[in-house]
């Protein structure tokens, strides 16, 4: 079996299934089941057995909508890899605008801040704050068990474990006035639109991650005292935002300056930055 007839069937399968992209991913598949690149795949004359048996293996998972990154068991994040699979929230693209304004909002990049992730699940947030805050202390926490096993894996995979704590906790169980820098991406999309969304996300990623009560608010409720209270004096926190929520950000922070709203590439408010005087 030739890898372009692979590809060809593949595709079909997975245009069948409403997958976009189709043999863009075929291809992409492929690589991963030959465990080679994509353009090595273009070259290649014959595919084995075994791999053939793995790449029918994959496209079957991703015609059930099974997300891409679960099966690949990777995501890039910051222009960094990160391990995730089942019961972790994939890294999005729009997310790193929270990096993208912590970098401007401290352009000389101090060392030794001591940086805390609300959520952190795979760690992609915190692992790239420390990549660009040297000498910098980390505390990720999450309540999900499977959730903070893959923020393990990464900050290990990082080489940020002797710098960063992956720890299994509540929000709540910050302690006050610790941090210069914080980050969080908690669960923003209303309990109703979840079943409306990509079956990727709905059928596969954890809800916790996802679900945030019956107007999306209720983790931004939840994060306005804790931040207070976790952020030390000048100190400034990066949250992000889902469509059309910046508006309501302002009495669920008391006592806490908003900064500034960021839009991510597609022009969307995304990232709320809040300072305690």
């Amino acid at each position: 079996m030739t890898p372009d007839i692979l590809v060809t069937t593949g595709a079909a399968r997975l245009a069948a299934a409403g997958v976009e992209n189709a043999r863009a991913e075929a291809r992409l598949l492929l690589a991963h089941a030959m465990g080679t690149t994509r353009d090595e795949t273009l070259s290649a004359a014959a595919v084995t057995p075994q791999q053939t048996a793995s790449f029918d293996g994959f496209v079957t998972r991703r015609a059930a909508r099974e997300p891409f990154a679960y099966i690949t068991g990777a995501k890039e994040f910051w222009g960094l890899d990160f391990a995730v699979g089942p019961g972790v929230l994939i890294p999005r693209p729009e997310t790193e605008t929270l990096i993208e304004q912590a970098l401007a909002f401290y352009p000389g990049r101090p060392h030794g801040l001591a940086i805390a992730d609300l959520g952190t699940g795979s760690g992609c947030l915190l692992v790239a704050a420390m990549k660009e805050f040297a000498a910098s202390l980390g505390l990720g926490v999450d309540s999900s068990r499977e959730a903070i096993k893959w923020g393990r894996i990464n900050g290990l995979a990082h080489n940020l474990s002797a710098r960063a704590e992956m720890r299994l906790a509540p929000w709540s169980a910050l302690p006050e006035e610790a941090f210069d820098l914080m980050f969080a991406n908690p669960p923003y999309i209303p309990s109703g639109e979840i079943a409306g969304l990509e079956p990727e996300v709905s059928q596969f990623e954890p809800a916790a991650a996802l679900d945030g009560g019956p107007d999306g608010l209720a983790a931004y409720r939840a994060l306005g005292p804790l931040i207070a209270k976790a952020l030390k004096p000048g100190g400034r926190a990066f949250i992000e935002l889902g469509a059309g929520q910046a508006g309501a950000m302002e009495p669920l922070f008391p006592g806490i300056e908003i900064r500034h709203v960021a839009p991510d590439l597609s022009g969307v408010p995304r990232c709320l930055v809040l300072e305690k005087s």
